[in-house]
């Protein structure tokens, strides 16, 4: 069984929350084996900000929608460093930027972007199945959605790349204001 990160898309957001409330039933009955899920909005009021509305740890750890994956994926893209991926803009990329170290860092933040458009909500699950056709019936033959699964380590390294480019950007956005004091 292989973690991955399993985004789904629905035509309307109430369709998330109820997969939200279904998935938490497949847990319970052993048919998937989840981590994290949370239920991401992503704005439509300009700022092309993505929120979590409802977060769920299956762990039982008790963690934070920020202190796992889901809040660090979501994290980055409400941040600035958003901006940067060229999510926002479509190419406003910093001067001290590589093009192509942008374009490698922004892999699953592209693809989310792309699957969970301004003003529709999604649902986000870091789960292992050894069957996929039980969240596959619910989500696209019950709901209507699409799912897309991610493999969990590429989503980490991403994360990871792009955590690394806001702290460099940061630093550098630091050197400058120094200089200009």
């Amino acid at each position: 069984m292989e973690k991955r990160v399993i985004i789904m898309n629905f035509e309307l957001p109430s369709q998330a929350y109820e997969a939200f409330s279904k998935v938490k039933k497949l847990q319970a009955t052993r048919a998937i084996k989840g981590e994290q899920m949370a239920v991401v909005n992503h704005s439509n009021d300009g700022g092309h900000q993505f929120q979590i509305e409802d977060f769920l740890d299956f762990t039982g750890n008790n963690k934070s929608s920020t202190g796992g994956l889901i809040g660090m994926m979501v994290g980055i893209l409400g941040g600035p460093i958003g901006i940067l991926l060229g999510w926002f803009t479509g190419g406003m990329i910093g001067a001290s930027r590589d093009v192509k170290e942008v374009r490698d860092a922004q892999g699953v933040f592209a693809f989310l972007i792309d699957k969970i458009k301004e003003g529709d909500t999604g649902l986000l699950l870091i789960a292992e199945e050894d069957d996929n056709r039980p969240l596959n019936q619910l989500i696209m033959n019950e709901l209507g959605g699409e799912i897309t699964r991610l493999n969990y380590e590429e989503v980490e390294e991403d994360v990871k790349k792009a955590q690394e480019m806001a702290k460099e950007t940061d630093n550098e956005s630091n050197d400058s204001s120094n200089e200009e004091n």
